[in-house]
């Protein structure tokens, strides 16, 4: 039998329901003690059908009064979720519920809105003894009937004829007290069924309170209900969650739960028997919580619950806010849980559905620019937005044009979707030739410059919300005729090259500004390649360094700098003062010497040099370096002829007392025992080449 309803007054149009089709995208589920409906055409109106004769338009008070909640996507589904315990149901001794709802879609002026008709039968037993339920925007306390309160349900029977006068209904921590009818109307229900005692309140009724529980803001209604001239005495108390309790990051939502809901225990000995996890009411399996990367952990104090953002379960909405682009995203997930109180043997069950919206987050729309100079038309592509976002028009420096005019124009403007379903981008190709591109004709530079403009119109759906996005780009085109390094030169950025040194190395730096490297690097007269950039190089985001010694063969030694250019490539010639010494007196009454082959005679045999005594040789040498190691008295006088080699004048490495010599040396010279020095300040200067290529040209 239909159960009374005890504290609702309801305002029903007694019309006979009209027959009307079903539709396969209305689905009902039963998911415990709670009913839910899918229904994939956005409605304008949802009914409860009572009795099967009146018809009760669910406004928003009504549907939170009598156990009602909606949830829409971006996308018009809609979700429809109502408590077995509803105003409406037909209640067959706490052990069936039916439902029957009627949607009512859109129609037009010319025809009458199409309705639609979905009933649904529920079975939900046993019971606990108290059972909690939290929705979006209400919160549920059942409380199973005593033997001692048999007496109290009569009297509250009775009390529905006699206008709810003898029941006081006590508030705490407040001690309001009022009446049956005075609850009803500041929002509240209240119900008794066959076993059970229905308590149901807005999250925000003036009675409830916040109540920190473990660290995390509780929303608590606690009431008592008693009768004059009785003893007997009913608790209700109904503790849900709010938004407080849920930590945000860019990657992961965390939602605390504390596990010792203390206004719901009369004591802490209490044993968790079970804890669930599920999507928009619907529990989840292990198998289906690791694929979507959920994730629950039961503490001493907390239950845990962690979901990435963007996860399958949930979607994305977006927002605009001063014309900027943001997202949020949005997921219901439901925790269930069922404990045992050791001293009084009760047991409760507790679910909470429990929406989640994270802040929003800034996602600057990005203009991709796969233009090919060549094909002379401009492919750009917009994104990335959800699916929610729609583009309307396009504004030209000289027009503006809808989606439809600029696909009539040739501009083949697509919406492309992500893979997976879930993003879109517009992508639009507008030829070179059309007069909303402005060309510029470099003559001087052998260049055409293209430039497009333009202002993407777009808007959020369902409400409508317009913002845009301007963007300009360019493209350079050769003209015909143009030789092809030229136009290379032309059409890329030379990078910054800077050098300096240390006691022992070269560094030198290459920035290329951001641009792609269009070119190869000479180090003297090696090519740098991957085994050379592996001992020498150390590279950032846009340049690199190289650190080469002094010793290196690719370093050149002259009397003093010169500047050498490469094919039309900037070249860097870093030049440094050889600071090591070149010859050294020791106390012991040795020396040594180091003579090194300069790059402007290449045909030094440095194994050939001598000291003025012609026994005195290098004690080693290479094609570089020839080192002498004597003592003073041996090697006299202390004079080194300068090496003359066939077709080059004299290069002179002089200290005041030392000349190098070779074999070859003519009489009456530098060799004849004079200190002879060409040039002011007798110093050495050692020199690295760096030079940059056409990877093109031979």
């Amino acid at each position: 039998m239909p159960y009374r309803l005890f504290c609702l007054l309801m305002a029903a149009v007694g019309i006979q329901a009209q027959q009307t089709p079903s539709i396969n995208d209305l689905n009902a589920e039963c998911l415990g003690n709670v009913i839910r409906l899918s229904v994939a055409p956005l409605f304008e109106e949802v009914d409860a059908v009572f009795n099967d004769t009146q018809i009760i338009n669910l406004t928003p008070g009504l549907a939170t009064q009598c156990g009602f909640s909606f949830k829409f996507d971006p996308m018009g589904n809609a979700m429809f979720f109502a408590s077995l315990q509803n105003c409406f149901s037909q209640n067959m001794d706490d052990k069936m519920f039916s439902l029957v709802m009627q949607f009512r879609l859109p129609g037009n002026h010319m025809t009458e809105d199409p309705v639609y008709r979905v009933g649904k039968t529920c079975s939900y037993t046993p019971w606990t003894s108290r059972e909690i339920l939290c929705d979006r925007n209400y919160m549920e306390a059942s409380e199973q009937s005593m033997p001692q309160w048999t007496c109290l349900q009569s009297r509250l029977s009775q009390a529905v004829a006699s206008g709810y006068k003898m029941t006081a209904v006590v508030f705490s921590p407040s001690k309001n007290v009022m009446n049956v009818d005075e609850v009803q109307r500041k929002g509240y229900a209240i119900a008794n069924t066959p076993t059970r005692l229905v308590l149901r309140s807005p999250h925000n009724a003036e009675e409830t309170y916040l109540q920190n529980v473990a660290g995390v803001p509780m929303r608590v209604l606690s009431t008592f209900f008693e009768q004059k001239w009785l003893v007997t005495r009913v608790d209700a108390t109904a503790v849900c969650p709010t938004p407080e309790a849920v930590a945000f990051t860019p990657e992961v939502i965390t939602w605390y739960m504390p596990k010792h809901i203390d206004p719901l225990f009369s004591s802490d000995a209490f044993t968790m028997l079970e804890v669930y996890m599920g999507i928009d009411a619907k529990r989840l399996d292990i198998e289906e919580m690791a694929a979507r990367n959920y994730s629950v952990l039961v503490t001493e104090a907390h239950i845990i619950v962690e979901i990435p953002v963007g996860a399958v379960g949930g979607y994305f909405k977006s927002h605009i806010q001063d014309d900027q682009y943001f997202v949020t995203y949005t997921i219901e997930p439901m925790l269930e849980l069922l404990w045992i109180e050791e001293v009084a043997h009760e047991n409760t069950s507790y679910k909470v559905l429990f929406p989640i919206t994270t802040p929003p987050m800034a996602r600057p729309p990005q203009v991709r620019n796969y233009t090919v100079p060549e094909q002379a038309v401009f492919v750009l592509e917009l994104g990335t937005f959800n699916l929610d976002v729609e583009l309307l028009n396009i504004t030209f420096p000289t027009m503006v044009l809808t989606v439809a005019e600029c696909n009539a124009r040739g501009f083949n403007v697509q919406e492309q979707r992500s893979p997976d379903n879930t993003l879109k981008t517009f992508r639009m190709e507008v030829p070179f030739s059309d007069p909303v591109v402005f060309k510029e004709r470099r003559a001087e530079q052998g260049v055409t410059t293209f430039t497009l403009q333009l202002i993407y119109g777009l808007v959020i759906f369902p409400e409508y919300a317009p913002f845009s996005h301007s963007a300009v780009v360019d493209a350079v085109l050769l003209d015909i005729g143009m030789p092809p390094d030229y136009a290379k030169l032309l059409l890329n950025v030379p990078p910054s090259v800077t050098g300096n040194c240390d006691q022992e190395n070269f560094h030198i730096t290459v920035d290329y500004r951001n641009q792609e490297p269009f070119f190869v690097v000479l180090v003297g007269k090696r090519l740098l390649d991957h085994e050379f950039a592996q001992q020498y190089l150390t590279e950032g985001d846009t340049d690199f360094t190289i650190t080469l010694p002094f010793s290196s063969p690719d370093a050149v030694f002259e009397v003093r700098p010169s500047s050498i250019k490469c094919n039309k490539y900037p070249g860097l010639m870093a030049t440094c003062l050889l600071l090591p010494h070149l010859q050294e007196c020791f106390s012991k009454g040795t020396m040594t010497a180091l003579a090194v082959k300069v790059e402007s005679a290449p045909g030094l045999n440095s194994g050939q040099l001598t000291l003025s005594d012609p026994s005195c040789g290098p004690t080693y040498s290479d094609d570089r370096f020839a080192y002498f190691h004597f003592t003073v008295n041996s090697c006299v006088p202390l004079e080194w002829n300068l090496i003359r080699v066939a077709r080059y004048s004299s290069i002179h490495f002089c200290h005041c007392d030392v000349v190098i010599c070779d074999a070859s040396s003519p009489s009456g010279g530098p060799c004849s025992g004079q200190c002879v020095t060409f040039f002011g300040t007798t110093r050495k200067e050692v020199g690295l080449v760096l030079c940059f290529s056409d990877p093109g040209r031979p």
